[in-house]
């Protein structure tokens, strides 16, 4: 399991926050289509199949609280 980079982790937080990507997107000041990119990377480095199993996985090894 790869090292989630602060960018991965900041959209991470606010999508379990029940945030879209474009809310997120919003937030941080940055495009849809990079935050789509930071979501997919950490979901690649936690092992998981999609974006609500990515934050479970976050979640479970307390990278969120």
């Amino acid at each position: 399991m790869g090292k989630v980079t602060p960018r991965e982790f900041d959209c991470l937080l606010w999508a379990s926050e029940g945030k879209t990507d474009w809310e997120i997107s919003v937030i941080l000041g940055i495009s849809r289509s990079t935050v789509t990119k930071h979501i997919v990377s950490a979901r690649e480095k936690l092992g998981a199949v999609n974006k609500p199993h990515a934050i479970a996985m976050a979640l479970r090894i307390k990278l969120l609280r």
